[in-house]
């Protein structure tokens, strides 16, 4: 069966492309009002083609308003056998300045072994991957099939806890396949079994009352900016370690990260050195990090010999699988308060936060999944992989799910730059990720 499987997904691949580069050419920036019809144009065509395999298929929103559209859809396979919902999102991010991509964002183009386009890869390839496993079978479904692809993931899936409750009956399921995230490498897939959490928050110093000249009071009375350099210090030791009391970490995955790989990937200039200690994945997956991602101060152009009143950054916190937003926040906050220097004046504005995930990936669905990632790999295991950056809405399924198993699996590879100039889909790779998707759906249906 797993020889005629592969046959058909061969045969299905045209049509898949052609149903991709359909979404792709949709302009479905979530984040941009001025671009809403073409988010509600991507849930229908999303819509449509699920509805023409069989599928009882609708479009809901979260919002009274009608924003953030997403499509639920359904069709039964055999009495008694599981029931599988299909995750993924049609949402995009902004493509930014074009001038810095290699061919126009929104016209689908293939470039050697890539398919290049907003939204190649992130996530509407999940949908159509999703669409191909239901294709395959046509009307012998081994499993019951629930869509539900979401209209905002990009920012922030903030109405996503009110789909959940809203629709709870409808997408309950006993295992839940969610496809947005990647694989270790190219040809080497990988099932995702932790996330980061995230914690954003805005702090401001002030050390005047207003600008006052550095000739005359300079070495006597602290300015903005060295105050909140030296609090942003203050969180770290010499070697990048964070030394913030009360944040917690975890073990990571027993796998090797090459150094050349590293260098590669992360685009690390040459001769920079790593931050931190202990093993490379585990500082990039189960281990705190913080990052500064903006910074409020005037420009070096133009200048004056003034000191600055007041300074403010945003601190970006990654959380351990192991911790929460909730003590993670106490913890930085607390941290910043202690340490802030010479009496400088303290405030703080949460941005956002978002929990970590860590799934116990056990059990028959799991085995279900690896059997069939290493069919489509042709003998290559899949590799238990975290991920360094967040995706809070999985731990939000866990939550409203929790007797469910929830596989977190993707399209993306250590090239496909998601949310940058130039995303990528992987057109080998992809072929492999449908065809593991249906055998998974098989194998489901076997057990």
């Amino acid at each position: 069966m797993t020889d005629a499987l592969r046959a058909r997904i061969t045969e299905l691949l045209p049509g898949l492309r052609r149903d991709l580069e359909d979404l792709v050419r949709i302009q479905s920036v979530s984040a941009d009002p001025a671009r809403a019809g073409e988010v509600q144009r991507s849930a229908e065509a999303v819509r449509d083609l699920f509805a023409a395999e069989g599928f009882s298929a609708r479009i809901v929103s979260g919002n009274e308003d009608g924003s953030a559209p997403a499509v639920i859809a359904r069709k039964e396979g055999p009495a008694g056998a599981p029931t599988v919902l299909l995750y993924a999102h049609h949402d995009v991010q902004p493509e930014n300045d074009h001038a810095d991509w290699d061919s126009p964002p929104w016209e689908p183009t293939e470039r050697g072994d890539r398919l290049y386009g907003r939204g190649t890869a992130d996530d509407k390839a999940g949908v159509i991957t999703h669409l191909a496993a239901a294709r395959a079978f046509g009307d012998d479904l081994p499993v019951t099939l629930v869509l539900f692809v979401e209209g905002e993931e990009e920012m922030g899936s903030e109405s996503l806890p009110a789909l959940l409750a809203t629709y709870k009956d409808e997408l309950a399921a006993d295992v839940i396949v969610i496809a947005d995230s990647g694989n270790w490498d190219i040809g080497v897939p990988a099932l995702t079994t932790s996330l980061r959490g995230l914690v954003r928050l805005d702090v401001e110093v002030r050390t005047l009352t207003h600008a006052v000249h550095s000739g005359m009071w300079g070495g006597l009375v602290p300015d903005a900016i060295m105050t909140l350099s030296r609090l942003i210090a203050s969180c770290f030791d010499d070697a990048g370690n964070l030394v913030i009391e009360g944040l917690k970490s975890s073990p990571a995955a027993d796998v090797d990260y090459p150094e050349e790989r590293l260098r590669a990937e992360s685009g690390a200039a040459p001769g920079i050195e790593w931050i931190g200690s202990g093993p490379v994945v585990e500082r990039l997956w189960t281990q705190p990090a913080l990052s500064i991602t903006g910074f409020d101060a005037p420009k070096v152009e133009g200048a004056s010999n003034t000191l600055v009143p007041a300074a403010r950054a945003r601190f970006s916190l990654r959380t351990a699988p192991a911790d929460t937003s909730a003590n993670a926040l106490a913890a930085l906050q607390a941290h910043l308060e202690k340490h802030v220097p010479w009496g400088a004046t303290l405030s703080t504005t949460v941005v956002d936060t978002g929990e970590a995930t860590q799934i116990e990936a056990t059990g028959p669905a799991y085995d279900a999944a690896r059997a069939a990632f290493t069919e489509a790999w042709e003998g290559t295991a899949p590799v238990d992989m975290g991920v360094g950056g967040s995706i809070p809405f999985i731990a939000e399924f866990l939550d409203a799910f929790p007797q469910a198993s929830v596989l977190v699996t993707g399209v993306e590879d250590p090239d496909t730059r998601a949310h940058g100039a130039n995303e990528g889909l992987h057109l080998a790779e992809w072929e492999k990720v449908l065809l593991a998707e249906t055998l998974l759906l098989r194998n489901l249906g076997q057990r």
